[in-house]
């Protein structure tokens, strides 16, 4: 008996509150929408004056060619070259204006590698504190003998913002070429 009428009342919550849960989705996906289109229409504002700073030009690049072009991805790149990393952890702190506790890092390492020596190894020259490094992945390499001394590095931050503007900067180069 008492089954009954908790599936009944259930039944009764559930197409009172049905609509409002409607409501709020359709109110999120509109303030998503407007976010994401302020800052295409900010990224196309600001692109004119910094077309010219060089570090501008050096970060677009790099995500441009090796960046995750997936918008509901986060901003990330993934390499080997440190250099190349820290050129782009520039771009987000002095560029993007992103503070350094939102830029994360992670390694991708074969078993043989140990996690503390790579990491050693790409604290400073990425520029990234080692308490904003997520953990560490660990892959089985086709090749015994062609491995990577270091692993690889991947450099990420979480703002969709963020990528709106890298894309739409992306996309305002490639119409001015």
């Amino acid at each position: 008996w008492s089954e009954a009428i908790k599936k009944d009342l259930t039944r009764r919550a559930f197409f009172k509150v049905y609509p409002q849960l409607l409501a709020m989705t359709k109110g999120r996906v509109l303030k998503w929408k407007k976010l994401r289109e302020d800052a295409r229409l900010e990224a196309r504002r600001n692109f004119k004056n910094l077309a010219h700073d060089s570090l501008f030009l050096a970060g677009v690049m790099i995500y441009w060619g090796e960046g995750d072009k997936n918008p509901k991805n986060p901003v990330r790149i993934s390499n080997i070259d440190p250099s190349l990393l820290r050129i782009f952890v520039k771009f987000l702190q002095i560029i993007c204006k992103l503070p350094s506790s939102k830029i994360k890092a992670h390694l991708t390492l074969y078993p043989d590698l140990s996690e503390s020596k790579c990491k050693e190894y790409w604290v400073p020259q990425v520029g990234i504190k080692s308490m904003f490094f997520n953990k560490t992945q660990f892959i089985k390499g086709r090749h015994k003998t062609k491995r990577l001394s270091y692993g690889i590095c991947s450099v990420a931050a979480s703002d969709v913002q963020l990528k709106e503007k890298i894309l739409t900067w992306i996309e305002c180069f490639a119409k001015h070429l």
